[in-house]
C-alpha cells in the first residue's frame, strides 16, 4: 500500500495535470550571503517558481558538483547552520514559495528525526530530501516526516531498473526526484539518450509524480523536459549566477529575468 498524499504530491499532481510543469529552482541556504535570501526569495516567487529546493550546507556533499559544492563551502564559512536553514525556510514561506529542504542524512539523525521533522513543520516547510538515503533505509525516515505531513522524495536515475522504479514509487512521497544524467550536479550541454521515452513511462506507470534535475540549464532544455513530468529542477545554473547576485542592481535584473525565463519555458503563468 502506498502511503497517503501530502500536500506537497497533491498540488504537483494538480499542476501537473494542466498545462507545463511547476518549475523548481535550487538555491544553497546563505549564498551568496545570509542576507541576501529574503531578496533571493523573492525575485524567485515573482519570477514564476512555485516551489523551491533549499540546500542545507554540508561539508561531504557527494551528490554535487564544483559549482554547488563551492556555494556549500562558502555558506558554511558564513556560518550558515541547521538552526538558519530553518530561518530562511520561514522567509521563504512567507514569499508564497512551497520549500522543500535538501540536506544530507548527518545534520538530520545528529537532530534527531522527530525533533528535525517538528523544525520543518514548524518553518513552513513541504518536504525534505536526503540524497544521501537508500530506498532500503528510507522507511522510519518516511513514517516520521510524513506524521507532520512531510513529503519525503526519493531519487531514481538512468540506471534504476524497473522493479525498483516501482519500489522507490511505493517509498516516495510529494514526488520522485529523477535525476537526468549519471553522475553530479553540473549544467550539462545535452542529455543522455532515452530519457524522454524513461520519463514517459514513469509517468505513464508509477503513481508519484516525477520532477526532473541535474543538469538543466537553458529555456530550451526546461521547455522540452516539462511536458514530460511536473516539475523541472534547475540548481547549478541558477547558483552560477546567483554568485553575482550582491554586486549591482543591474546583475540581479539580468538574474531575474534568466529566471522567468526559464519558469516560461516550464509552462508557469507569470502575469
Amino acid at each position: 500500500m502506498r502511503h497517503n498524499r501530502t500536500a506537497l504530491e497533491s498540488f504537483l499532481l494538480r499542476k501537473g495535470a494542466g498545462r507545463g510543469a511547476v518549475f523548481m529552482p535550487y538555491v544553497t541556504a546563505g549564498y551568496p550571503s545570509p542576507g541576501a535570501m529574503p531578496g533571493i526569495f523573492g525575485m524567485l516567487a515573482d519570477s514564476g517558481s512555485d516551489c523551491i529546493e533549499l540546500g542545507v550546507p554540508f561539508s561531504d556533499p557527494v551528490a554535487d558538483g564544483p559549482i554547488i559544492q563551492a556555494s556549500t563551502l562558502a555558506a558554511l564559512g558564513a556560518g550558515v547552520t541547521p538552526d538558519s536553514c530553518f530561518r530562511m525556510a520561514e522567509q521563504a514561506a512567507r514569499k508564497g514559495l512551497r520549500v522543500i529542504l535538501m540536506g544530507y542524512a548527518n545534520p538530520w539523525m545528529a537532530m534527531g528525526l522527530k525533533n528535525a521533522a517538528r523544525r520543518m513543520s514548524d518553518a513552513g516547510v513541504h518536504g525534505v530530501i536526503v540524497p544521501d538515503l537508500p530506498v532500503e533505509e528510507a522507511g522510519p525516515w518516511q513514517s516520521v516526516f510524513s506524521r507532520r505531513g512531510l513529503g519525503f522524495p526519493l531519487f531514481a536515475a538512468p540506471t534504476t531498473p524497473v522493479p525498483r522504479l516501482r519500489m522507490i514509487d511505493r517509498a516516495s512521497s510529494g514526488f520522485i526526484y529523477y535525476v537526468s544524467v549519471t553522475g553530479v550536479t553540473g549544467e550539462r550541454r545535452s542529455f543522455q539518450g532515452g530519457l524522454g521515452g524513461r520519463l514517459s513511462w514513469m509517468r505513464a506507470n508509477l503513481e508519484s509524480p516525477v520532477c526532473v534535475g541535474f543538469g538543466v540549464s537553458t529555456p530550451a532544455q526546461v521547455s522540452s523536459l516539462a511536458p514530460l513530468v511536473s516539475g523541472v529542477i534547475v540548481g547549478s545554473a541558477l547558483v552560477r549566477r546567483l554568485s553575482e547576485w550582491t554586486q549591482s542592481a543591474q546583475n540581479r535584473l539580468k538574474i531575474a529575468r534568466w529566471t522567468r525565463s526559464m519558469a516560461r519555458a516550464s509552462g508557469a503563468a507569470i502575469e
